[in-house]
């Protein structure tokens, strides 16, 4: 009989401020917390440490040519990922952000090509999630929010799904209760100045197209 790995994971409750800014120090520090989204539940690290987007991988048994989502609080933090914003994404944001709608930017070039999937574009979202916002604010950083899973699974909804599948991997859960999602996010790309729907999620867009 195959042993389980202990589990040294603390599971916090969304409600408090001090438990964010405990999540927000081992962000900084290169931990891995689970948080809730508008969606499902996600994996936050800091999008800057290698050290921890490659462990991020590595528990979610993710190809290197997957991109990872990205989370900001406001649009002013988007500087330190993009170098473009693509002027017809104005009127979707002012729109549908926060919410659950993810655009592909143009990156800049020195991004970790494990946020990019190797590709010359990152997507990022501002979250409708109170939690997921007080956090990145809270890191003082963009954080990535890719769904708390093993590749190929289901997205976990509750904090006690992600201690099934990854408790034993991750450093800490913070439990915003039942992710109430219909669906993933939508993510739109912008080709030749036209905007395409790479997934179709929650957020229909097609009277902007």
């Amino acid at each position: 009989m195959k042993r389980q790995k202990k589990s040294n994971c603390r599971i916090l409750s969304s409600t408090s401020s001090d438990n964010l800014l405990q999540a927000a120090t081992v962000i900084r520090a290169g931990g891995i917390v689970s948080i809730p989204t508008e969606t499902y539940y996600g994996l936050a690290v800091n999008p800057f440490n290698e050290e921890a987007l490659k462990r991020l991988f590595k528990i979610k048994q993710r190809s290197s040519k997957k991109p990872v989502l990205v989370l900001v609080d406001n649009k002013n933090r988007l500087d330190d990922l993009i170098s473009e914003f693509p002027i017809s994404y104005q009127k979707l944001c002012n729109t549908f952000w926060p919410g659950p709608l993810t655009l592909l930017f143009p990156a800049l070039p020195h991004l970790n090509p494990l946020l990019t999937g190797d590709t010359s574009t990152i997507g990022i979202r501002v979250s409708s999630c109170r939690t997921a916002t007080e956090l990145c604010r809270a890191v003082d950083l963009p954080i990535t929010a890719t769904s708390a899973n093993i590749s190929g699974k289901t997205p976990a909804s509750t904090a006690a799904e992600v201690m099934e599948s990854l408790g034993s991997e991750i450093d800490m859960v913070i439990d915003g209760g039942r992710c109430e999602a219909k669906g993933a996010s939508t993510i739109i790309a912008e080709i030749n100045g036209k905007l395409h729907i790479k997934r179709q999620g929650i957020i229909d867009i097609s009277a902007f197209k």
